[in-house]
């Protein structure tokens, strides 16, 4: 069974079924609920949280179909299981078995690195793996998670010691989550743009709570202000002083702070960083891997390099899988 590379979407050929298509489709699974890997699709197979997550941002789902991790379940010929992608609060990897026993995984976005706010990811066995690559480039070597904690931390205290109001730039699914969660767990207080904030409420009724309190003009002692990269309240300029940063995986790159209009930036991230996907490549067992997005065709070399089987799923544009 061939896997296409269809209007810049994966396809299982043969099937209805899509792979986070970016455009509307008869069925697609969506992985999680950020913009780019949403649509308004006829039918959807998600996770409840993605499901939950992506109908705040798009409306109703036509017809949706909420899946649990580890239960597995036939579509058409197919057996299909979702297992946890440690991305984002919902997110998911997809499983299929084929009648003949041969197992196809698409990973969508992957964090193998513990989460304060989404499931711990599992490593889904299988033998044809279609991995994504935002940080494919063996230059992506992210610093231990608990030393970027240690160093946001450190920089709000001397920002608020200072008498100046620290303001942080994260995107508003996922990654403001899991700020807003570690500095109250500090002893802070979250004032969240209203985007942001909407999304911590979501969280909190889907059972991962993140307190905040909704950004009105003005910050209270004690407060770390949290706002979307772009997009920022016009409110939000008359505070001063202001110190600001961007927490983001690309702040590998030097240059990042300037390019987000931040004073600082912190290289936490909610994607594997190359050393990681490689490595969770390897554990899954996979005689073939699918590198896709980003820097697919720098993974594919550096598996190669680490004695995996593998290529962008680009070139060819079509891939008939092993029987």
């Amino acid at each position: 069974m061939p896997v296409e590379l269809r209007k810049g979407s994966l396809h299982l050929t043969g099937t209805p079924l899509w792979f986070d298509a970016k455009r509307k489709s008869e069925l697609s699974f969506v992985s999680h609920a950020h913009s780019d890997h949403i649509a308004r699709h006829e039918s959807v197979v998600a996770t409840k949280a993605t499901l939950t997550l992506m109908e705040h941002r798009l409306g109703r789902v036509k017809s949706a179909l909420p899946v649990s991790y580890r239960h597995p379940f036939e579509l058409g010929a197919l057996n299909v299981e979702l297992l946890p992608a440690g991305h984002v609060l919902g997110s998911a990897q997809i499983r299929i078995t084929r009648s003949d026993g041969h197992r196809i995984v698409y990973t969508g976005d992957l964090n193998c690195e513990p989460s304060l706010t989404a499931e711990a990811h599992e490593v889904a066995e299988c033998d044809t793996l279609v991995i994504e690559s935002t940080f494919g480039h063996p230059r992506f070597k992210f610093p231990p998670k608990a030393q970027v904690w240690e160093q946001i931390e450190s920089w709000v205290r001397r920002t608020l010691a200072a008498g100046v109001q620290p303001v942080i730039y994260g995107y508003a699914l996922g990654k403001s989550q899991e700020i807003a969660r570690f500095l109250h767990s500090q002893g802070f207080g979250i004032c969240a743009h209203e985007k942001i904030h909407a999304m911590c409420a979501l969280y909190s009724s889907l059972g991962v709570d993140v307190p905040t309190r909704l950004f009105d003009g003005a910050f209270r002692d004690n407060e770390v202000g949290l706002f979307p990269p772009f997009g920022r309240s016009q409110a939000l300029k008359a505070i001063r002083p202001k110190a600001t940063a961007v927490c983001t995986g690309w702040a590998i790159d030097a240059d990042i702070a300037r390019r987000y209009g931040a004073d600082v930036a912190f290289a936490l991230s909610d994607h594997a960083d190359c050393d990681a996907l490689i490595a969770y490549a390897k554990a899954t067992g996979a005689s073939e891997v699918l590198t896709h997005h980003g820097y697919a065709r720098e993974l594919a070399h550096a598996l190669r390099e680490a004695g995996v089987f593998a290529r962008a799923v680009s070139q060819p544009l079509q891939l008939t899988l092993p029987l």
